[in-house]
Parts: C-alpha cells; sequence; structure tokens
C-alpha cells in the first residue's frame, strides 16, 4: 500500500494550497486584529501532559490517541488537542512572568486523533486556535468569540450562532454533580457502558454522550445554571450582555458540556443551521485551573479550536471558494533550441523583477508551448527568437487580445513588469 495514504489522512494538493492559504491569511489577520500572536508548538508531547490536561475520562484520552514508546522508552502522544501544548509552552518559557494578559493563535496545526474519519474530522486534521493566559473577566470569551464570528462571515458563511453554556467551577460543580447523580440513580444501568464508567469519575461527561437512548434518559435531567455560585452566575450574565451588545446571536444551550475535562464556567459552540442542521464549526470555552493543574501559577484562560477541513467542506458546499489565482504571468517561449538559454535567462530576468514567469522545460515546438501557455492560464506569453530577436526586442503576446508589442531586450522585463501592474 506505498501508494495509499493511511485511513484517516488526505493529501493537500497543489491545485488546493491557494485555498489553505487564503483561509490562513484570513485567521492570521482576525487574530493579528484582536491582538493575538502565532505560537508553534511540537506535533508531539510527553504523554502525561493530555492524562492530566485533558482528563482520563475523556474519550480522547480512553479511545483516540496515537500513544507510543520513543527509543529512550518514554510515552510520547502526537498531540490530539491544541490547548494543552500552548499552556505547556506558556509554563515551560515562563510567559507568565511577562505583561498579561498573553494572547497566542496557531493555525495549520496537525491534530491526530484515533476515531473514524468522518466530513471535517479527519484521523489527521488541522486546527485554527486562540488562547488568552491571564484575564478573568468574560470580555475574553466575548471577544474569541465576536473574532470567530468575524473571521466565519468574512469568509462569507451564513446562518451562524453560538450557543453557549456555563458549567460552573469547583465550587459548585459538585452540588451539581451530587444532583446529577441522584437523577441518574436508578437509570444509569439502562445507559451505555461509557456512561456507567463517567458515573462515578465526572457525571457531567454523561450529559455529552451521543447515544440516542442516553440522550434521552439525560433530557430531563437537572441544570447546571440552577446550581450555579453568584460568581459564575455573575460571569455568565455578563458574558450574555457583552455578546447582546455586540449583536451576536446566540442562544443558552445547558446540554453543551464540551469533550475535554479541562473547562470551567464558559463553554460555546458555534453552530451552523444552513445545509446541514445543527453542524458545529468549532468549540471552546474558558479553563481557569488548568496552568495550575500543570505545574504552572494560578492564571485563568479561555480559548477555542477550529477544524480548517470543516471549513473548506463548508465554504465548498455554500460555492464561496474563490477563483483559483494564475501561477504564471508571463510564459517565456523560444524558436528553437539555440533559442532555450536566452529564453531562460530572460525569464530569471522577469522573476527578479517581481513577475511570474516560467519557460519550456520539456522540449516542446513553439505551437506546443502556445498551447501549454494557454492552458496553464498564463497572461501573456513573450516571444524570445527569430528576427526580432536579431533586432534586439522582445515580442510580448496578450493571449486574450491577441495583441502584440515590442521591447528593447535590455529593458523589456522592467518594461513588461510595469505594463503588467
Amino acid at each position: 500500500m506505498l501508494t495509499q495514504a493511511p485511513k484517516g489522512t488526505r493529501d493537500m494538493l497543489p491545485q488546493d494550497a491557494y485555498l489553505w492559504q487564503w483561509i490562513e491569511q484570513k485567521e492570521r489577520e482576525a487574530a493579528a486584529l484582536a491582538g493575538y500572536r502565532e505560537v508553534r508548538t511540537p506535533v508531539f508531547e510527553h504523554t502525561e501532559l493530555f492524562l492530566r490536561g485533558v482528563g482520563d475520562t475523556t474519550d480522547i484520552v480512553q479511545k483516540e490517541m496515537y500513544t507510543f514508546k520513543d527509543k529512550g522508552d518514554r510515552s510520547i502522544t502526537l498531540k490530539p488537542e491544541g490547548t494543552a501544548g500552548a499552556v505547556r509552552s506558556f509554563i515551560e518559557n515562563h510567559l507568565f512572568a511577562e505583561t498579561l494578559p498573553c494572547k497566542m493563535y496557531y493555525l495549520n496545526a496537525p491534530i491526530f486523533r484515533y476515531e473514524n474519519p468522518q466530513s471535517g474530522r479527519l484521523r489527521e486534521h488541522h486546527q485554527f486556535g486562540m488562547e488568552c493566559f491571564g484575564g478573568k473577566e468574560p470580555t475574553v470569551e466575548a471577544e474569541l468569540i465576536s473574532t470567530l464570528m468575524g473571521l466565519l462571515k468574512g469568509l462569507g458563511l451564513k446562518s451562524l450562532t453560538v450557543h453557549i453554556n456555563s458549567i460552573g467551577c469547583p465550587q459548585c460543580r459538585p452540588r451539581y454533580h451530587e444532583a446529577l447523580k441522584a437523577y441518574l440513580g436508578d437509570r444509569i444501568h439502562d445507559m451505555c457502558e461509557t456512561c456507567q464508567a463517567r458515573f462515578e469519575k465526572n457525571p457531567l461527561r454523561i450529559l455529552d454522550c451521543k447515544e440516542e437512548k442516553c440522550k434521552q434518559i439525560v433530557q430531563d435531567a437537572p441544570v447546571i445554571l440552577d446550581f450555579l455560585c453568584d460568581e459564575c452566575r455573575e460571569h455568565f450574565a455578563q458574558l450574555q450582555s457583552l455578546l447582546a451588545a455586540r449583536n451576536i446571536p446566540f442562544s443558552v444551550d445547558p446540554h453543551i458540556v464540551r469533550g475535554l475535562d479541562y473547562y470551567t464556567k464558559t463553554v460555546f459552540e458555534i453552530i451552523m443551521q444552513s445545509g446541514r442542521e445543527g453542524l458545529a464549526l468549532c468549540g471552546g470555552g474558558r479553563y481557569d485551573g488548568l496552568v495550575e493543574q500543570l505545574g504552572g501559577p494560578a492564571t485563568p484562560a479561555a480559548g477555542f479550536g477550529i477544524g480548517a477541513e470543516r471549513i473548506l467542506i463548508e465554504l465548498k458546499n455554500q460555492n464561496l471558494l474563490p477563483p483559483m489565482p494564475s501561477t504564471t504571468d508571463v510564459y517565456v517561449a523560444n524558436l528553437g533550441a539555440d533559442m532555450k538559454i536566452p529564453a531562460f535567462g530572460f525569464t530569471q530576468a522577469l522573476r527578479d523583477c517581481g513577475v511570474k514567469a516560467d519557460c519550456d522545460v520539456a522540449g516542446r515546438s513553439l505551437k506546443a508551448q502556445f498551447k501549454f501557455a494557454d492552458k496553464i492560464g498564463a497572461k501573456y506569453v513573450a516571444i524570445v527568437g527569430g528576427e526580432e530577436y536579431e533586432r534586439g526586442v522582445v515580442k510580448l503576446r496578450n493571449m486574450e487580445t491577441k495583441e502584440e508589442k515590442e521591447f528593447p531586450l535590455d529593458q523589456a522585463a522592467e518594461q513588461i513588469a510595469r505594463t503588467l501592474q
């Protein structure tokens, strides 16, 4: 199977690269407007980072991680999500000692999860994420949501709404756990094995189960919003006011808990209603305890992650992809074997002037060179050779209008560059 990619992986082909670059540029611009700077963390980390950070009751840790021993007998895991690595970097590089908040983003970050491939979520997929360390106010979550909504709308996506919830904090969440376990007490044996395993360790995660019978059982379960402490309740109320002031459409969804154990207070998802009903494009939230849990100082934090593949799929579904740009502005055709070296030199001169230029590398005839230039979408063909070359000029043909102009050979590259501008 040497010529087949592993299941759940996909090539980014040269003809698709411009789409990724276009989206990444939009992501960089959106992050920069909010004061976020790029961070790049390793593709793999020590397994312990994810056991402690993501949580050993999550599907990611229990079922989906790519974990192996390296030659030093260390347990290593390919990154299954982006936040834990960003937190590790924040701690290791003592970014907490700098002026806070520390705002960072990552893009085209490969994420690895061993699960059945699905639309927009492959075993290797790529995420754009933003993480803010040192901000305790709900303006942090509002900023993240607003930035992300602005990005997605700027790409042309419509029918977007934000679903938000608060899952409390270590002070108020235990009360809710007790109420939820009391409700599930006689019903837990009718639920799936995963929910039964979560019952004692982390009952909140039962609300995230996708099994239909489990979803029916928890439909009438107690709502965590009724158990929030005053601080969490006020934080959640302020977030709603901030989103309303920004005219961002949102709804409160008490069943959102997210699939990671580190979240506290705010959790959110951005949902697309058109196309496929209820498609979650991304998710995020606040994780005030994670930095301290991983060995750093107590630092409030929040962030999100969104898959690039999922964005591309939705842009394609809504016919919002930009046209492929031409790879060649000027194709340099030669009039015979003795003109190959001058044609090559002129091609390089055009490139030195910032012109996207190319020339024959396959030994084509002049007629075949023109056909090739037309096929690759070249706007112009520069002809090097013949009596024009003997007169010291280069002929430039507009491939659309067929209009031809001549330029002095020693000035042709600069003049053609100005013509294209």
